[in-house]
């Protein structure tokens, strides 16, 4: 196989499909017996969808995605709104592109499918890649059935539990102890004057509550997170009844929403820690498996997508060798990855910190921003904006 790629999810279909957008042959391998993405829903900023715009499949994506009217940030136990940013017309004319939710399962359809009426792409499901050996002139790859690949370039692209990964690094997932909670609700069982179209975030110490906008408004999924008190001492931390408590405080609409949260499944809130290379001689790590990152800033799908893209591109704009290649992929990707990572941990420590002065001064910017003010997401969003998000409170405290 020319170019092969481990992992079919959001990123690796992606990767293949920018690779065969390049005229390369590329081969997909999955472990599943199908296609799947774990969660429900993507909040895709102007940065994805720009992705999504050079793969060929942003019209595919927005004819089934929900646009929100804002971002509303709330106070979690006074209800009071503290912020908003505004995504229509404005968000759009600035950074060239719309903010969407989507659900994951119908963006994996939607890539799965452009991958299969492309010619230069094949697939396969079933095949565990359990060993990745680098020589001088490729990269040999065997699955636990016995198959085996020889590549001139592979791609670890197999998410948060990579087996790839560990050829660069022996490292843990990093959890410290909040965990996530999904339901879903009708929009008028929210109340407060919110309106139907708008991506609320009710934050609080050691908890948040997202809602999402579904079918036009008319329902909400939403993801409850809260720091366990039990995390570390006892191995069923973070069980429903904490849910309850946690939420207990809070206010009557989010207490309420709490309520509608489905009990028969979490999901531990867990990253990693930034790594040093993402490339060994042909072999290179994409999305989760190079840089995962907890979602205070929602940008985990988005940035395997600019990898996607930006791994396109570095294969269009050099004829040298695959390392040569992959290390200016990694050298485009890797400081604005690692820096999402280590911001995105600064947010959530911000939406979650009960330490009276930083909540006063959080709050009290917050409610003095205008909703127009893209100045904080500048960096973030654009496609180029030199500078931008620099020198001001927010800001500060999230790229410290």
């Amino acid at each position: 196989m020319p170019f092969l790629v481990i992992g079919g999810g959001i990123g690796g279909l992606a990767t293949a499909l920018g690779v065969a957008r390049t005229g390369r042959r590329v081969h997909l391998i999955e472990q599943t017996a199908q296609f799947t993405e774990i969660g429900s829903l993507l909040m895709l900023a102007a940065n994805a969808t720009r992705a999504l715009d050079s793969l060929g499949v942003l019209d595919d994506a927005e004819d089934v995605a929900v646009r929100p009217e804002h971002i509303v940030m709330m106070h979690a136990h006074t209800g009071e709104r503290l912020t908003a940013l505004r995504l229509g017309a404005l968000y759009r004319e600035r950074y060239g592109y719309p903010y969407l939710v989507v659900r994951r399962h119908d963006l994996l359809t939607i890539l799965l499918d452009h991958c299969v009426a492309n010619d230069l792409v094949t697939m396969e499901n079933s095949r565990r890649a359990i060993t990745v050996d680098n020589h001088s002139d490729g990269v040999e790859v065997r699955c636990a059935d016995g198959t085996r690949y020889e590549c001139d370039a592979v791609v670890g692209a197999d998410g948060l539990h990579s087996t790839i990964r560990q050829l660069f690094s022996t490292d843990e997932l990093v959890c410290d102890g909040y965990v996530t909670y999904r339901g879903t609700l009708p929009t008028s069982d929210i109340s407060g004057g919110i309106v139907t179209g708008d991506l609320l975030v009710w934050i609080g110490p050691g908890m948040h509550l997202v809602q999402f906008p579904l079918r036009g408004g008319e329902l909400h999924r939403q993801a409850a997170v809260f720091r366990s008190n039990t995390f570390g001492t006892d191995p069923d931390w973070g069980a429903p009844q904490e849910l309850d408590e946690y939420f207990s405080t809070a206010c009557p609409q989010v207490r309420r929403s709490a309520a509608l949260l489905e009990r028969d499944h979490r999901w531990p809130v867990c990253d990693r820690e930034p790594l040093s290379t993402w490339v060994e001689g042909s072999l290179a790590l994409l999305g989760d498996a190079a840089h995962p990152m907890v979602q205070y800033l929602a940008q985990g799908a988005a940035q395997a997508l600019e990898d996607a893209v930006q791994l396109a591109s570095a294969l269009d704009a050099s004829a040298d060798s695959m390392r040569e290649v992959l290390l200016a992929y990694q050298n485009v990707r890797m400081p604005r990855a690692t820096r999402c990572q280590t911001s995105a941990r600064r947010w959530g420590e911000l939406w979650h910190t009960g330490d009276p002065v930083t909540v006063g001064l959080r709050d009290r910017f917050l409610r003095m921003r205008r909703f127009d003010d893209y100045s904080e997401v500048d960096w973030l969003y654009a496609d180029s904006c030199p500078g931008a998000g620099r020198g001001t409170l927010i800001s500060t405290a999230i790229t410290a």
